[in-house]
């Protein structure tokens, strides 16, 4: 097959760590709105970029910058390649239920309910002023926090020593996931002013069905369109980072401390071995079929109830990674992705992904819809 050139070049080289001594015991780092984790169809280094290591702190505050995640983990490294862009899915259902794709549409009716309760069995949240198969995310959001890490996961503390010179900067790229274990409590909002936010999200990933497997393989403008067609949108950056963390700025949804019992995160990495295409493409190529259903690890929508954010929503952190607008940026720049997938990556809340393109997709790959609330 042939490889299709990549739009947009390597993701940028870290930014330098501060030049103060790293302290033992405690990174400090604040989340900007950047850097996660996802992997794609491109003849890059990116599998398990997508929650490459995250920016060096910076001396004192405990700042980072906001540059893109190096290269991915070393066993995560090979690339995923794009097959030409095919032409959308036009609604089969799955085969056999074993792989989950674009293919797997459809919804709850769009109506409000009528107690202002999610229609979804009595699960947390509420649908007020949304569609039954969304819950209403409605609070002041932070745009800038300081989340100080007090314990790494031992893989990250090694590869920190030993990029470390003697003057006590870490230098270099890094293959290694910035993996926190714990965070300080609580968390530490540096804006001046909150946003108010009010507007809808989709309770579960795409196709927002709970006990489906979510969707995978799906470019960015596949997933802006598949949302459009339920008269809905693709959920901005902020709003993930909010309907994610909510008011208290949680590093995960479920809390201060990484737990892999709560969300599908931090599962052994498996080594691609052959080319992917798109889902459809993939499902109809004997070869393709069998290498996906060996390297999928996702888990059925709402299937691990602990994974809920402070909203109601499921499965924000781990399972597959989710594309997002970047507003202000240009085509094809206009996508990111949030959440991490279920590997051993970042897999939290704030972090994202900007260096695919709209046209790439990967393996571990999908998104959620929202849409603007109605008005009180």
């Amino acid at each position: 097959m042939r490889r299709r050139p990549c739009r947009a070049g390597p993701p940028a080289a870290p930014a330098r760590r501060g030049r103060a001594p790293r302290r033992p015991g405690a990174a400090a780092l604040v989340v900007l709105c950047g850097l996660a984790a996802a992997c794609l169809g491109c003849d890059r280094r990116e599998h398990a970029a997508t929650d490459a290591a995250a920016p060096a702190a910076l001396a004192g505050a405990g700042a980072t910058t906001s540059a893109e995640p190096p290269p991915p983990d070393d066993a995560a490294a090979a690339p995923l390649d794009a097959a030409a862009p095919e032409p959308a899915p036009d609604g089969g259902s799955a085969d056999g239920g074993a792989i989950v794709g674009v293919s797997a549409v459809g919804v709850s009716a769009d109506g409000v309910s009528s107690d202002g309760v999610s229609a979804d069995g009595g699960l947390p949240g509420s649908a007020a002023g949304c569609p039954d198969d969304m819950v209403l995310v409605e609070g002041d959001y932070c745009p800038l926090v300081q989340q100080i890490c007090l314990k790494h996961h031992k893989e990250y503390e090694k590869d920190q020593a030993r990029r470390a010179n003697p003057y006590g900067e870490v230098e270099g790229s890094s293959s290694v996931s910035e993996r926190c274990l714990e965070y300080r409590q609580p968390s530490v909002c540096l804006s001046k002013k909150r946003t108010p936010m009010r507007y809808c999200v989709d309770r579960y990933e795409w196709p927002n069905r709970k006990g489906e497997l979510p969707a995978l393989l799906v470019s960015w403008r596949e997933a802006v369109k598949l949302c459009e067609g339920v008269g809905k949108r693709l959920c901005t950056e902020e709003e993930f980072n909010f309907a994610c963390e909510g008011e208290e700025m949680l590093p995960y949804t479920y809390g201060y401390v990484r737990d892999a019992t709560k969300c599908n995160i931090d599962r052994p990495f498996r080594q691609r071995e052959l080319s992917l295409y798109r889902y459809e493409r993939c499902m109809k190529d004997p070869k393709c079929k069998a290498e996906l259903e060996r390297l999928d690890q996702r888990v059925p929508a709402g299937s691990m109830p602990g994974c809920v954010s402070p909203f109601g929503v499921h499965d924000l952190n781990g399972n597959i990674n989710e594309w997002v607008v970047r507003p202000g940026r240009k085509s094809p720049q206009r996508s990111g992705l949030k959440g991490g997938w279920w590997g051993p990556m970042r897999g939290r809340c704030r972090p994202t992904v900007g260096f695919h393109n709209e046209e790439d997709y990967g393996y571990e790959q999908g998104f959620r819809c929202c849409k603007d609330a109605a008005p009180r």
